[in-house]
């Protein structure tokens, strides 16, 4: 994408702040709503999970409640790669980007993140080992868990019109859907789930669109087709994406990498 100017107003610096202050009041009470909305999420009743789910990991056999490893709190991240994909959803991958760095922050919160997708395992591990990623993910081809967590689509389901994603009835382009779901592991060893958000409630979760949302052009998607976030690639897609990554190393980040 080139670059363009953006036409905008432009004002003194004293009529700038005047604006902006004016402007942190909203920004306040929107941090306010987001908080209670936060707390209220937490306050939900749970449900026992009754199933046993094997999935299949690198290394075998791996349970639902090995995915929590040493803790009480699981965010499982319903990635869209399917049985015979040549490669997952660019836009999972854009969200999978950041799960690496924030790994280490979640476990001392006490919280494990693990990805799910249907796709057998050595499909998964193929894309990963391309992509970078080190962050626990297992195969659902085996089991239940997509389909009973409403991210999987049968072909009955497709034809019949009578898939169910998001909470409610829905004509889903792929049998494969993203979402998030969240699980509690109690002191005896019972498993509940807490939370599952789909479509834009996993709008939150993409942290670089929390950093386009403060820059002038903001998300930029007005007139990308055939969907707002169709310019997502995989991120060794980008042309320029060599360059962007010397960038990156040149200020610092390739120390750390």
């Amino acid at each position: 994408m080139t670059a363009t100017d953006v036409k905008h107003k432009v004002v003194s610096r004293e009529e700038w702040l005047k604006e902006r202050r004016a402007f942190l009041a909203e920004e306040r009470a929107l941090t306010h709503k987001r908080d209670e909305i936060s707390r209220k999420r937490r306050e939900l009743p749970w449900v026992k999970v009754q199933k046993q789910y094997v999935f299949d990991g690198p290394q075998g056999a791996v349970m639902l409640e090995d995915l929590f490893q040493s803790r009480s709190q699981l965010i499982v991240y319903h990635f869209m790669l399917g049985p015979g994909w040549k490669e997952g959803c660019p836009s999972c991958s854009f969200l999978a980007d950041q799960f690496g760095g924030m790994l280490v922050h979640l476990a001392d919160r006490d919280v494990s993140l693990a990805a799910v997708s249907r796709a057998p395992i050595d499909e998964i591990e193929a894309f990963r080992t391309r992509m970078g990623w080190r962050f626990p993910w297992v195969s659902s081809y085996s089991n239940d868990f997509n389909h009973d967590y409403h991210v999987t689509f049968t072909q009955e389901e497709r034809e019949s019109g009578t898939m169910y994603y998001n909470y409610g009835p829905a004509n889903f382009p792929r049998d494969e859907a993203p979402g998030a779901s969240v699980f509690y592991k109690d002191a005896d060893g019972g498993v509940f789930h807490t939370y599952s958000a789909y479509a834009r409630g996993l709008d939150i979760l993409l942290g670089a669109y929390n950093f386009l949302d403060l820059v002038p052009k903001g998300r930029n998607e007005e007139g990308v087709v055939p969907y707002p976030m169709a310019w997502v690639r995989h991120h060794d897609r980008y042309v320029g994406a060599p360059e962007v990554k010397a960038a990156a190393s040149c200020c610092g980040e390739g120390e750390h990498a």
